[in-house]
């Protein structure tokens, strides 16, 4: 947590390889002197419209120029949209998927089952046999979760070396926690750390806001619930009933639900003074746009603003990780190579114009280098039914066309492996987002698999 005080997601293999038949390639290419032609997932994640600040930051992070940092977006998001339609078809044995090189133009797809090679290699993906799937892992993981102490404080799966971390700060503590739980040894490294993640605690993403009780916490994400203005962020930030003001210290709302431990989410409701804007602050004040929330790969790129270090960009190094603070334990979030302070809780993280989440907390700083974790936003918006303030926006169909029906609908926020019916037809969610007019089922063959 990252608090500043007031004072300072196929049973055999013909089925395989017919779910996975007709995939394109993951990656984009292109000539290092100008961005990539669009394809149909970096088309859908509008990456060719990043913002200035957005590249600025991944240039300086990142050590990239500003065509390559293009060409980095449009690559994740093209292997995205593939390993999430690889999952889908590798079923049990799927064991992981990530991005590699300064342009992310090369995705790995792990599987335990050697007969799948043939078929991920057909979509430009390389392959990684190994020997546990990701299920397994995570499953081990999650009995780790129930047991584990402050002096095993982080427990993640590294889907590249096929294994599962437990970090500890005390000597024995991981050997300890895997013994009482029973999780076979052979699933499990232990690696010592000396640092310990804490809470970074101190409408617009990454704009500062004061908590009644004391404290400076970052704004996440500008949202909306029905006509209601507001904003997510960290739930260690405050409980229900905490009353927040802004950047500029004037009465701005209260936090209407907030949960930590277990999870680190909250969300604030703004008074009659303010306006949700689709917008983060990005370097040098400028705004960076939003265009909606699709999960990022491992190895892709991410940026976050927060109010105490500013704008700093770095990479995803795994999802579904635990955290056990001295508060309790958190679970589902992401660990990246972010840094941040304290003050910077609650900011925003954001991949190209994708929302990915709130900081929750870490360890290290902007000088140094560090570990910081986020809470994913869609779990967070479906929590609180709450809507994400995005730019873009199609309007839809024009007076007199019809409006196909169907169990879709804009707003909610599906995961991976949901199914809906539009048009007369059955999709499948292959990443996970909340819905919005423009993204029918039909129209993003990135997010959803026609059955």
């Amino acid at each position: 947590m990252l608090r500043r005080h007031a004072r300072a997601a196929c049973t055999a293999l013909a089925a395989a390889g017919m779910a996975l038949a007709g995939i394109q390639a993951g990656t984009a290419t292109a000539a290092p002197d100008r961005a990539p032609a669009p394809k149909t997932a970096a088309r859908t994640l509008a990456t060719a419209a990043a913002q200035p600040a957005l590249l600025a930051a991944m240039e300086r992070d990142l050590g990239l120029t500003r065509p390559q940092a293009l060409t980095r977006l449009a690559n994740e998001a093209e292997a995205g949209a593939t390993a999430a339609r690889l999952r889908q078809g590798l079923g049990g044995a799927f064991a992981g998927a990530w991005v590699d090189g300064s342009e992310s133009g090369t995705l790995t797809v792990a599987t335990t089952r050697a007969a799948d090679a043939a078929a991920i290699r057909a979509t430009g993906a390389d392959v990684r046999l190994v020997s546990h799937g990701l299920t397994v892992l995570e499953r081990a993981k999650e009995a780790l979760d129930r047991a584990a102490t402050a002096e095993a404080p982080v427990r993640y799966v590294d889907v590249r070396a096929n294994v599962l971390v437990v970090e500890e700060t005390r000597p024995g503590a991981g050997a300890r926690l895997v013994e009482v739980t029973g999780v076979p040894r052979d699933l499990v490294r232990v690696v010592t750390t000396t640092q310990a993640p804490r809470p970074l605690y101190d409408i617009r993403g990454g704009d500062a806001y004061y908590m009644g009780g004391g404290g400076r916490c970052s704004v996440g994400f500008a949202v909306t619930r029905g006509t209601t203005q507001g904003f997510a962020t960290a739930g260690h930030c405050g409980r229900a009933g905490t009353t927040t003001s802004g950047f500029n210290q004037v009465a701005q709302g209260s936090f209407q639900g907030s949960i930590f431990p277990g999870n680190d989410m909250a969300w604030v409701a703004a008074n009659t003074n303010w306006t949700s804007t689709p917008y983060v602050k990005g370097s040098g004040g400028a705004n960076v746009q939003v265009t909606g929330s699709v999960l990022q790969p491992v190895g892709a790129s991410v940026c976050r603003s927060g109010s105490t270090t500013g704008w700093h960009c770095g990479t995803i190094q795994q999802h579904n990780t635990s955290v056990t603070y001295p508060e309790g334990t958190i679970s589902g979030v992401t660990r990246t190579t972010v840094c941040a302070e304290p003050g910077d809780s609650g900011g925003s993280y954001i991949s190209g114009s994708q929302a990915q989440g709130v900081t929750s907390g870490g360890s290290g700083n902007c000088s140094s280098g560090g570990t910081t974790f986020f809470q994913p936003l869609n779990p967070l918006l479906q929590n609180y039914g709450l809507t994400l303030k995005t730019t873009g926006v199609d309007p839809g169909p024009g007076p007199g066309e019809p409006q196909p029906g169907g169990t879709w609908a804009a707003g909610k926020v599906y995961a991976a492996g949901d199914t809906v019916t539009y048009g007369g037809a059955s999709y499948r969610c292959l990443q996970g987002h909340q819905a919005q007019t423009g993204w029918e089922p039909p129209n993003v063959p990135a997010l959803w698999q026609r059955l």
